[in-house]
Parts: structure tokens; sequence; C-alpha cells
């Protein structure tokens, strides 16, 4: 059997522990936040720490968009970068204005941004010029909760646990592997496969509501 050879079974080993190293923390940090998922009472901040700002913004952002009293998004969007410490993903801006005879009457931008553990409220009085700003910290707890599910951690996280989860198959595969050749070691090791999967059918039909 070609699973059985030398070649294989060298090539299998190897492998099986160059994976189960370059993924030695990456399991523990996905383990760990397991148990905080699933008990976030436990290990996450019910209330969240808040800090609010005030800016002013420059005359020259709000000449330099293309609409009337209107800011271009992308220079607000570096300005609020630059002076508020903002972090995560913003979402797309609202925009709400009123003007008659080229005179501003009322005019709001609102917008939010989302990253792990963090969210932040931005309000924008067009007439006053000022930039309300809100930010929510919920704790390094949060955080973690957050990149374990992918959630706001943006494109590049996603594929790192799309590939995390393909290496841990690639994992367990190449460990089936190893075990061929060993009929007793094998033979043992589907009894407890099978031990596990039917603990894990029972209690999904019989303790799950």
């Amino acid at each position: 059997m070609l699973l059985k050879s030398k070649a294989v079974q060298l090539w299998a080993r190897r492998l099986h522990i160059y994976v189960s190293m370059a993924l030695l923390l990456v399991v523990l940090f996905f383990s760990v936040t397991g148990i905080t998922l699933n008990r976030p009472e436990l290990f996450v901040n019910s209330q969240p720490t808040v800090d609010s700002l005030t800016l002013a913004l420059p005359n020259s952002l709000m000449n330099s968009g293309s609409r009337a009293f209107v800011p271009d998004e992308q220079a607000l969007l570096e300005f609020l970068d630059a002076n508020a410490a903002i972090s995560g993903m913003p979402s797309a801006m609202e925009v709400f204005t009123e003007v008659e005879d080229d005179e501003l009457l009322e005019g709001e931008i609102a917008l939010d941004y989302k990253g792990p553990g963090y969210n932040a409220t931005v309000f924008i009085d067009l007439l006053n010029q000022q930039a309300e700003i809100e930010k929510n910290h919920y704790g390094i707890v949060a955080v973690l909760n957050d990149l374990h599910k992918g959630r706001n951690s943006g494109e590049v996280w996603k594929w790192f646990i799309d590939i995390t989860a393909l290496l841990m198959v690639f994992f367990v595969l190449t460990g089936v592997c190893l075990l061929l050749p060993k009929k007793k070691t094998l033979n043992t090791s589907m009894k407890w496969m099978a031990l596990g999967s039917l603990t894990t059918f029972f209690i999904f039909i019989f303790a799950v509501p």
C-alpha cells in the first residue's frame, strides 16, 4: 500500500512534526479563546471603557470635497486617523445637508469604526465644524475573542484563519497516515476515535436544546 511505504511515511512524519510546531502557539490561541468565547460572562467586560473626544475640523478640510460644505471622504478619514487615534474599519459615511441660497442651514456626517474588541462612533456637525467621537474598548479578552471569530479583523486575518484550518486538517491526515503501518496502535486509536465521535453525537442529540 502506497501510504505505508517508507518514503511516504518519512515525509508524513516530517510534515506532521513541522506543521505541529508551526501551529503550536496558534492552536493554543484558538483553544484558550474557545473557552473564553464559551464563557464570556467570566472573562469579558460587560461595560466597555469609554473615551470621548471633540475635534475642530479645519476650514481647509471643509472645502476639499466635490460637494459644497462636505469634506472629501478620504481627506476626512485621514484627518480622523491622524488626530483622533481611531483604529478599526470605517463604515460608509451617512451625510445629510440642507443648503439654501449657497448657505448651509444644516449638515451632519455620521460613521463608525469597528475592530476586534473595539468600536467608535463619529458624529460631525458641519455647521460648527466639530467632530464628536466616542471610542469603546471591551478589553484584551474581547480582542482575542473577535480574532478567534475573524470578526472585524480584516481580510488578511480571515485568510490566516482559513490557512490555519487547512494546516490543522493536514496535521490530522498526516497523523492518520503515520498510524497505518502500526496495526495495534491503529486499532486502539480507531476505538478512541469512535468513542469521541459517539460521545459528541450523544451530547448533541440528548443535551443540546
